[in-house]
């Protein structure tokens, strides 16, 4: 038996308590702060593709246009991505954090006072903006509060934050589009950023960023390029991010519309279906960061990617209404990996570029997704949904290609 009094060095290794492993009330609260401004932006987002047809049909615009309200957000958020992220990586996660939650209140509610195609469209490319900053900087503030051997984990927490708000939305639209229109969907989505913008209020900057401020003079840039390794890593992140961007809005901007203009349901069924995939999504992303940190980051990227070139193929061959209801879940579980993504862009990169690699590579997957609504839309309106999902099913294959041979095993790597 080990007395009270005995070191640790004294103790048997089962009764060793690895400090670093404990979560401190500072990660909960970073962790909660992150999850709550991610959770707005995903909420905003899918009541967006909830509200193209009633947007339409108000303010008369063609197909084109409607997808590309959601294009302009998405081009919004690259650059606000690059923008937050440096700033955030010279002058504090908390501070920038709460920049970009301003500048996105403000120009969602504008939103709603939109009278035509184009100052909808400014608004939404500013708000942008403030989306753009939100992902990666939360990431890092999680990345930084939490333990290396559960770093994965809080990452996926970060990202279900997003599917909550997801979820959130396509629960609530349909009680409050028919009563309030979206005009006033804009106001209610005005509403979660107040809540996190107090929640950031209460947090301080994390002990490593605040340990190696001297580096933020340096050049945030570089540590993305320095060396031939960090670039072929920098290569193979980019890939992921792009996939996981352009199927992401590919399949969930238009699957409210698939569901109700091709298969007849209601807004309200059309929810529910959509709700069952964000579900099913909340458990793969939650697995994923379980898996990952358990048994690595790239052998999980490779079943996963698998996983999902195969249900989004499913999926697109389903017409019945239970089968699409039961693929659709299956299909959500293995479609999002930012578990992965999160944790791989908090540990390649030092502290004096983490926000940096965060916001700067994930909106250039934005980047490359952007189009992913157009192009579904044009596949849609050349051929049908059916068509455009399962083209979609082929682009996992590249991310099986970065993740077996650009990306390096970081699993438990300690930040610097």
């Amino acid at each position: 038996m080990v007395e009270p009094h005995m070191s640790k060095m004294s103790a048997p290794p089962s009764c060793i308590v690895v400090e670093e492993d404990r979560v401190t009330a500072y990660g909960w609260k970073a962790l909660a702060g992150s999850v709550v401004g991610y959770g707005l932006d995903g909420f905003d987002m899918l009541i967006l593709g909830f509200m193209l047809a009633a947007i339409s049909a108000d303010l008369v615009l063609s197909k084109t246009q409607a997808g590309s309200l959601v294009t302009w957000t998405l081009v919004g958020a690259v650059a606000g991505g690059v923008i937050f992220g440096t700033l955030s990586d010279h002058f504090g996660r908390i501070r920038v954090l709460t920049w970009t939650i301003l500048v996105f209140a403000a120009f969602t509610g504008l939103c709603g006072l939109a009278r035509g195609y184009w100052d909808l469209a400014v608004y939404r490319l500013v708000a942008g903006l403030g989306l753009g900053g939100e992902f990666g900087i939360g990431m890092a503030l999680a990345a930084e509060a939490w333990p290396a051997r559960k770093r994965a984990r809080a990452s996926s927490y970060v990202a279900i934050g997003w599917q909550s708000g997801v979820l959130l939305a396509a629960l609530v639209t349909p009680i409050l589009l028919p009563r309030i229109g979206w005009r006033g969907m804009f106001l209610v989505g005005l509403m979660p950023a107040v809540m996190a913008f107090v929640v950031r209020r209460t947090l301080h900057e994390p002990e490593i960023f605040v340990r190696k401020h001297a580096a933020r003079a340096e050049n945030s840039f570089r540590f993305l390029v320095k060396d031939g390794k960090t670039l072929k890593t920098t290569a193979g992140i980019a890939i992921l991010c792009a996939v996981q961007n352009f199927s992401y809005y590919g399949i969930m901007i238009w699957m409210p519309s698939y569901l109700g203009r091709s298969l007849g349901f209601s807004l309200a069924k059309s929810s529910i279906w959509t709700s069952v995939t964000v579900l099913g999504m909340v458990l793969g992303i939650f697995t994923f960061g379980q898996l990952a940190d358990r048994i690595g980051r790239k052998p999980v990227f490779v079943l996963y990617s698998i996983a999902a070139a195969c249900t989004v193929l499913l999926y697109s061959r389903v017409t019945g209404a239970i089968e699409l209801l039961w693929v659709g879940g299956l299909m959500g579980i293995s479609l999002n990996h930012m578990a992965g993504v999160g944790a791989l862009l908090s540990e390649a990169y030092p502290t004096a570029a983490r926000a940096t690699a965060q916001n700067l590579l994930f909106n250039l997957g934005r980047a490359i997704g952007a189009p992913g609504p157009l192009v579904v839309g044009a596949l849609v309106a050349r051929f049908s949904f059916q068509v455009a999902i399962g083209l979609l099913a082929s682009v996992f294959f590249l991310e099986i290609i970065a993740a077996v041979f650009l990306i390096p095993e970081l699993k438990g790597k300690a930040l610097e």
